[in-house]
């Protein structure tokens, strides 16, 4: 059997920076659901606007409130698509130097593996877990993907 393309290692440096990790409907009232919380309380705790999106507060250090140093993230099973799909996000998968260029952030990424094998597996664990956005003002820009683009770009 071949190595995984991708096998996460909970580093957190996907965790780390502003602006990226933004919340669908779902993903507020998923993430309200597993903090227990109504939705209008955690987005006061732990979101705040960003144009037409919410999106998870950074602590001072630049990571996501949710991230714990050698766990990862304190409420993985509530967290949002765009966590969840990471590394399968669009420019990775039709752009074989931006998947060349997360390898040096991003050790689960198995560069033996191959930009095809990536593709391959990042399509198929979106599709399963239904990760694949349309268009629309709440959509995480890196999850709305044209699947027929990726299509002709295989053959």
């Amino acid at each position: 059997m071949a190595e995984p393309a991708f096998d996460c290692k909970r580093c957190g440096h996907c965790c780390h920076g502003s602006g990226g990790i933004v919340m669908t409907a779902t993903d507020r009232a998923r993430l309200a659901a597993h903090l227990k919380l109504d939705e209008e309380t955690m987005l006061q705790r732990f979101a705040e606007r960003a144009g037409e999106k919410y999106r998870l507060r950074i602590r001072e250090d630049g990571y996501c409130v949710f991230f714990q140093l050698g766990h990862g993230c304190a409420e993985h099973p509530g967290r949002p698509d765009i966590c969840r799909a990471w590394p399968f996000f669009r420019g990775n998968l039709v752009d074989a130097v931006s998947w060349e260029m997360i390898q040096s952030d991003c050790a689960g990424v198995n560069a033996k593996a191959g930009h095809q094998a990536f593709v391959e597996e990042g399509v198929a664990y979106l599709l399963e877990n239904q990760l694949i956005h349309q268009p629309g003002p709440e959509a995480p820009n890196a999850l709305v993907i044209d699947l027929a683009q990726l299509t002709r770009r295989g053959k």
